[in-house]
């Protein structure tokens, strides 16, 4: 699956925007994008994937567009895949963007090996 450049260049003008400092990682066929060391959001399967934590899915998941994101057949604890449309708008997407932002600070890191 190929990479949205258009997308990923539309998340880079809105973190920084946000004056928010960033590293990017090629991540499950996709791009990821990560805040203080962690995993926040990124393109996935021609959608958004965005991390949003275990105590916000249920309510977002409701939101059309959203849904639980699945990786290797497993559902992804904290995860959803929002598919194109629900982000079209720049609106929609600084809303997804930040929903990860404010779950971040909260996140676990991955313990680097």
């Amino acid at each position: 699956m190929a990479v949205d450049e258009y997308l990923l260049e539309r998340i880079s003008n809105i973190l920084a925007h946000k004056k928010v400092k960033w590293s990017g990682k090629r991540m499950f066929g996709g791009f990821c994008y990560m805040v203080d060391d962690k995993m926040c959001f990124g393109n996935y399967q021609a959608g958004l994937m965005v991390r949003v934590g275990p105590d916000a899915i249920e309510e977002l998941a409701l939101r059309p567009g959203a849904e639980q994101m699945i990786h290797g057949g497993r559902p992804m604890k904290g995860f959803l895949l929002i598919e194109p449309t629900a982000y079209d708008l720049d609106a929609d997407l600084e809303f997804w963007i930040g929903k990860c932002l404010d779950f971040n600070p909260t996140a676990k890191s991955t313990k680097k090996k």
